[in-house]
């Protein structure tokens, strides 16, 4: 007791000396758990690496598999399509020079696109359903400044609308309509320049072909109206392809007996319900009040298959227009997912933008166009791994949920979650960096005595 008959405040000193030590060495251990953890994951991200590339590629022969391990887990780890960069990240006594020379030597085996591409087509293919979303975006890839890269040729660059020279490339993702998740089937690289370049008509209907023959044929195809166009329908039609096709709007087409531009039959469409859609544009929410309705049309090349033309207004001046083999009644939820399934390929776009930028495929390197060619199947890997792999059960979809912990995102987690995921797996791994063993992948062993009987 104090003299003026006060009390001592020493206790309550006493007690947040001890809360402060109490928190700091609670701090310490939450933090000592999370370096543990955080090494537990890289450790399991590697094991998942190397037996998702070892399952998925025995028939490639040892060092091509060793290669394409490599190659995913440093494309993971760096976050670019450098070989150097890729080669800093495998942590062993090999000079760097040494694995760039190797990486370049397999990277140039003019197989492995197209088995990289069998392999995912084959592990993918029972997902595809019957109404499965097939988007087909084609892309493209500017090199400004390159000058010896084999058969650079002028490609029109679509976020900026300008002519440059670089590459084409061309994008398949399937996806449901009412669901996020997206899966990686096809993508490729082509050049108009190059000896074995016919057209990009033959391209697009290549990668419908290839993705066609493992599902079967089964799913929808969706693309944009660069899609338009009277070989693609012919062929669609003719090998029983389903498909959406935004038009141009100049187009002739039947209405009956009445030939007539697909603008002009738009125009005068009857408008049978209205809606409010919210698109997100540059950050923002905008709200469109749209009304739709339909047509039965035919093509003039193709008269003998019915198709229907879904007219949507409320966009822009001129009204939205889709043509689809998919049949269109007076059902508001018909139209409306029939919509749905067309601007379900906004979102798909994403993974163009996502591959391009998490992985920084505009500053490829490598000169040679089959080497080109090849890192577009590893990027496919890179990007099915993350899509697929990672969300395949529930220990990994667990480990996914520490490795977004781990991208440390000022605004959370968006919708389209494979840039924090991507950016999550890159730091853990960098901040807890070890060697990945390719060529050697455990399996279980039943140490079961044999009996042999006369």
């Amino acid at each position: 007791m104090l003299k003026n008959g006060g009390t001592s405040d020493c206790p309550k000193k006493d007690s947040a000396l001890s809360y402060v030590r109490l928190k700091t060495e609670l701090y310490k251990g939450l933090k000592e758990r999370a370096l543990m953890d955080n090494s537990k994951i890289a450790r399991k991200l590697r094991e998942k690496v190397t037996r998702f590339s070892g399952e998925l590629y025995n028939g490639l022969g040892k060092t091509a598999t060793r290669f394409v391990t490599e190659a995913v887990y440093g494309i993971l780890v760096s976050q670019s399509v450098v070989l150097t960069k890729m080669g800093r990240t495998l942590e062993n006594d090999v000079p760097l020079r040494k694995i760039e020379e190797r990486f370049c030597r397999q990277l140039a085996k003019p197989a492995l696109w197209d088995n990289i591409q069998h392999t995912v087509l084959s592990q993918s293919s029972s997902r595809i359903k019957d109404d499965t979303l097939l988007v087909l975006d084609p892309s493209d890839i500017q090199k400004k400044y390159a000058k010896k890269m084999e058969h650079l040729a002028y490609v029109r660059d679509g976020s900026d609308d300008v002519i440059g020279t670089g590459y084409w490339t061309i994008h398949v993702n399937a996806a449901e309509l009412n669901q996020q998740k997206v899966i990686p089937l096809y993508q490729s690289l082509h050049s108009q320049d190059a000896p074995d370049f016919i057209s990009q008509n033959k391209q697009i209907l290549d990668a419908i072909r290839r993705v066609g023959k493992y599902t079967h044929k089964r799913g929808i195809w969706v693309i944009d109206r660069g899609a338009d166009r009277n070989v693609l329908y012919h062929k669609l039609l003719q090998e029983g392809f389903r498909f959406i096709i935004r038009q141009k709007g100049d187009r002739k087409i039947l209405h009956g007996k009445t030939l007539v531009k697909t603008l002009q039959l738009a125009l005068t469409c009857p408008s049978l319900y209205n809606d409010t859609i919210v698109k997100m544009k540059d950050g923002k929410e905008k709200v469109y009040q749209i009304e739709y309705g339909y047509r039965k049309v035919r093509l003039p090349e193709n008269p003998r298959n019915d198709l229907w033309l879904l007219v949507v207004k409320g966009f822009g001046k001129k009204p939205m227009m889709i043509l689809t083999t998919e049949p269109l009644r007076k059902n508001r939820q018909v139209l409306k997912d029939m919509f749905l399934s067309y601007i379900k390929r906004w979102s798909i776009e994403e993974t163009i933008r996502f591959i391009k930028q998490t992985y920084d495929l505009e500053d490829i390197r490598v000169l040679r166009y089959a080497c080109l060619q090849n890192m577009m199947a590893l990027v496919l890997l890179v990007f099915y791994f993350l899509a697929v792999v990672l969300n395949n059960n529930q220990k990994l979809k667990l480990l996914a949920g520490h490795v977004f912990t781990a991208a440390k995102r000022v605004f959370g987690i968006p919708d389209f979650a494979y840039y924090a995921l991507g950016d999550g797996i890159s730091a853990v791994l960098t901040r807890n960096p070890g060697q990945i063993n390719p060529l050697f992948i455990k399996k279980h062993r039943y140490r079961q005595l044999d009996l042999k009987f006369n």
